[in-house]
């Protein structure tokens, strides 16, 4: 249940408060990526607001519920979002660069999570498994991603699996593109437009890495409802490219990176601010998501993913041991993969428990 305002965080919120917040909600738009889409829901909320449509809004989790839904619902912008802090927010300027001590601080804090590379592994038949949480700043991780490619370069197949990825730095996918994809000629990733100035930053790969590219060998790239922007970026690009097969469930869609604005002491806002442009389609994948080329639940994905690898093994594989031990391998995969859907199926149909009064 959903307290008051004045419960969550010690003083009446009355209606001077709740026009200021709306106020500060229309102002914080201005800076919204799409201005005709920015206009409309600056519409709306003035709309909402001379209606009397907030005046029965008191808690602050309800506020920033409600403002939330309703930017999304009508932007179709699942990136725009309120939120509220039960204690005061600080006073950070948006636009600050952060300090040398403050990047200090953060990359220990990255270190912590190893970069966010959570898993490198040779599977059985040798296809090599390397699972992101995140996308750190090559200043940061790049070492350590170099590090894991280099373990993986003798596997045959390669999945890399983001479905737990949230996104992260730009730079980063740009450089992780770079070990799937010849050195020369450069390839043109993915545009960033920014609004706030007006600008362009391109995305190229890069010419020299620390550790040997993954060319000429499959990799799969495996997705879930929970893979989200430079992650879905990263999937899109190689896509794109025709160097990955995606294996996994349709994204959400995050195409547009943003940053956050203070609206008053209590509440926050994401806003995007820039959208990505892939040189290629000409679009992004904000309305669509990523659209995996074999669509199978989250569960399924790594083995399902695995078994593809094997079976493309195969076709170009020479008869004698290391043929027989690759067909093995893949039976072995597939009793798995079988026994694990049959699992997931069972537990679909289970009935489930009624809850009480």
């Amino acid at each position: 249940m959903t307290s008051d305002f004045s419960d969550e965080v010690g003083f009446e919120f009355d209606d001077t408060q709740r026009e200021s917040l709306l106020d500060a909600v229309v102002e914080t738009l201005n800076h919204y990526v799409f201005p005709d889409v920015a206009q409309k829901l600056q519409a709306d909320l003035q709309q909402r607001r001379q209606a009397q449509g907030y005046a029965e809004v008191t808690g602050g989790e309800q506020w920033a519920a409600i403002l939330t839904l309703q930017l999304q619902e009508l932007s179709g912008d699942r990136q725009l979002k309120v939120h509220f802090s039960p204690q005061p927010l600080p006073h950070i300027d948006p636009e600050a660069q952060p300090t040398t001590a403050e990047l200090t601080v953060e990359q220990h804090q990255s270190s912590l999570r190893n970069f966010d590379i959570n898993r490198v592994e040779r599977l059985r038949g040798n296809v090599g498994y390397l699972e992101l949480y995140g996308f750190e700043p090559p200043e940061f991780a790049g070492a350590a991603i170099a590090a894991a490619m280099t373990f993986i370069t003798h596997t045959q197949a390669l999945i890399i699996d983001i479905r737990h990825n949230r996104g992260g730095s730009p730079a980063m996918v740009a450089l992780l593109c770079s070990y799937l994809l010849p050195a020369y000629p450069a390839v043109h990733l993915n545009d960033l437009y920014w609004r706030p100035d007006d600008s362009t930053r391109q995305w190229w790969t890069v010419p020299h890495l620390d550790a040997p590219r993954y060319l000429d060998k499959p990799v799969y790239v495996l997705t879930s409802q929970e893979t989200f922007s430079a992650a879905e970026e990263f999937a899109y690009n190689l896509q794109t490219l025709e160097r990955v097969t995606v294996i996994g469930e349709h994204t959400v869609g995050g195409a547009h990176p943003g940053q956050g604005y203070r609206l008053n002491d209590h509440f926050w806002m994401f806003v995007p601010v820039g959208q990505s442009i892939n040189p290629a389609t000409g679009e992004n994948w904000g309305k669509t998501g990523i659209v995996p080329d074999v669509k199978v639940p989250s569960e399924l994905t790594l083995l399902t993913a695995q078994l593809m690898a094997l079976n493309k093994l195969l076709e170009t594989a020479p008869s004698g041991s290391g043929f027989r031990e690759l067909q093995r391998t893949m039976l072995m995969v597939e009793r798995e993969l079988n026994t694990r859907r049959a699992d997931l199926i069972s537990q679909l149909k289970q009935p489930r428990a009624e809850s009480g009064p």
